[in-house]
């Protein structure tokens, strides 16, 4: 007697198509878990190629804002004393500490006199965020110099290789130097009726 195709004379499968469909839905499994992995492989392999590429971009962006930094401030000193700020010291990269060596905050460069203090921030292409990140960290300066009986004037200003029109102003409007890029040197972008916010 011949094997029935599904659906003839009784209408039911027989074990032998049953055991036909289960192989055939085994290799499809098996099929399917092949792709899956080759798949999760093709994933972790774009992964790994984004990491790298994230690293490398991160290592460019760290040796530009370096040049932007030293750009910035290679004669700063200068350029505020001919405002009238006669700064006699300047550090790069101070870390503010509270006494138990934890960072209240890092500022890119301090200017410094007997009256004056001026916290400047330095970025490769300076957002409003940043500006805002800024006025923080002068109220945090301002309390720890409070902290510390130093009644001098605190001062801050902005730098940027690139400065958009709309965060200079907005700098500005918040009381900041804004410090651009100009050719191969930099200049204090602020017009003649400029009254910088003290702290």
């Amino acid at each position: 007697m011949s094997r029935q195709n599904i659906g003839e004379s009784t209408g039911h499968p027989t074990f032998e198509d049953v055991w036909v469909m289960f192989q055939e839905t085994d290799r499809k499994f098996q099929e399917t878990d092949r792709k899956f992995q080759e798949t999760d492989r093709k994933f972790q392999e774009t992964d790994r190629k984004i990491k790298e590429a994230s690293r490398i971009v991160g290592d460019l962006g760290n040796k530009l804002g370096i040049v932007v930094e030293h750009l910035v401030l290679a004669n700063i000193k200068e350029k505020f004393n001919r405002l009238g700020y006669a700064f006699t010291k300047m550090g790069p990269g101070v870390l503010i500490e509270d006494p138990d060596k934890k960072i209240i905050t890092e500022i890119d460069a301090l200017l410094e006199n007997g009256e004056y203090v001026l916290a400047i921030e330095v970025k490769t292409q300076l957002r409003i965020d940043h500006v805002d990140e800024h006025l923080e960290r002068m109220e945090k300066l301002r309390s720890y110099a409070d902290d510390r009986r130093d009644s001098r004037k605190f001062l801050g200003a902005v730098a940027g290789a690139v400065v958009a029109e709309n965060v200079k102003k907005y700098a500005q409007k918040k009381g900041f130097y804004v410090i651009q890029q100009s050719g191969d040197t930099v200049i204090i972008e602020n017009p003649p009726d400029f009254k910088p916010r003290e702290w």
